[in-house]
């Protein structure tokens, strides 16, 4: 029992924190930021599988957001399909275009696959600007509430429910990801390609599924993005949200998935309380980047989990254990060789 709760710590102090938000949020605002920090989370933990885990960069995720959010905006007010067929149809359209690309794509390295995903992302942008009959081009297009059996979803407090439950489930589904069989390929392949070939993974198949698998859990976030703000322009699927995205996940910490939550929190809340500057907002919110990355370069929550455990491993009872495993190792040691 204790094994079990001590590796679901996390997951349990998220489901704490998410249910007693609603008791200090004092209005409508803050129900508000709460809302897309969950949003965000859960583009930037399925990001962060690909960048954190297993190494492969992406630029253009925003991309794959945009056409979640196109797709039920689209189907919605054009079609009249039921908000979740149509969040259903745009999750399997992206992944679909997601696996199409993935092969030729994640065969390249470094600046080439930055410079590809770019590209995509940009494509994607281009099309949702100008086909202005389906999308409304630069003015944008409304989205009509979500309903489910008949029941609209309205009011902040419904959708903070719909958003909290929806960021621990795809938080649970990261970490067991993570932990299973699966999940250590992912980071053998970030680790070393040639190596994990070597050992047997097949690198290119867990490349594809992690690079699908990202794509469809940013369109779903897309989707139900659109609904509740209830208007999109295409800057949702811009490159600077791209960019947005990216930083959320090497601030909060690469390879962690409470550090996507972090990120995505710290980078949503951040203007909010930068916004007394008066234009230099911008200015003080890339120093406040810039220091991080100085004083933290693996992120945030790596970084003090890190210095946590030195901490721990200064203090006497650890010393004193570590010194009885280097006795025990140097006696090990000296009945090997008289052994010998």
């Amino acid at each position: 029992m204790k094994m079990l709760f001590d590796r679901n710590r996390g997951l349990l102090l998220l489901a704490l924190v998410l249910a007693a938000l609603p008791l200090v949020l004092p209005n409508a605002f803050y129900y508000d930021v709460a809302i897309r920090i969950a949003l965000n989370a859960v583009v930037v933990i399925g990001l962060n599988l690909l960048m954190g885990y297993t190494g492969q960069i992406s630029l253009g995720h925003a991309g794959f957001y945009g056409l979640g959010a196109y797709a039920s905006a689209v189907l919605t007010t054009h079609y009249n399909w039921p908000p979740l067929a149509a969040l259903a149809a745009g999750a399997v359209a992206t992944g679909l275009l997601a696996l199409l690309l993935a092969r030729p794509v994640l065969k390249l390295k470094g600046h080439t696959l930055a410079m590809a995903t770019l590209g995509l992302g940009i494509i994607i942008s281009i099309v949702i600007n100008n086909e202005t009959q389906w999308t409304g081009g630069p003015d944008g297009i409304a989205v009509p509430a979500f309903t489910l059996l008949g029941l609209e979803i309205g009011g902040e407090k419904s959708w903070y429910a719909v958003c909290a439950a929806l960021l621990l489930l795809f938080t649970w589904f990261a970490l067991n990801l993570i932990d299973s069989p699966a999940g250590r390929a992912l980071q053998a392949i970030h680790g070393s390609e040639v190596a994990s070939r070597v050992a047997g993974i097949d690198t290119t198949r867990f490349k594809v599924k992690v690079f699908v698998l990202s794509a469809v859990v940013a369109s779903i976030a897309g989707s139900i993005s659109a609904h509740y703000i209830g208007f999109i322009t295409p800057n949702l699927a811009g490159f600077f949200h791209s960019i947005e995205l990216v930083t959320m996940v090497v601030v909060g910490g690469m390879a962690s998935v409470f550090g996507s939550i972090v990120g995505a929190a710290l980078l949503t809340i951040l203007p909010q309380l930068l916004s007394s500057f008066e234009g230099w907002e911008t200015v003080v919110f890339g120093v406040i980047l810039m220091a991080t990355m100085i004083f933290m370069p693996r992120g945030l929550v790596p970084s003090l989990a890190q210095r946590r455990h030195k901490h721990k491993a200064a203090e006497p009872g650890h010393a004193a254990v570590d010194k009885v495993a280097a006795k025990a190792v140097a006696k090990v040691a000296t009945s090997a060789k008289q052994g010998s």
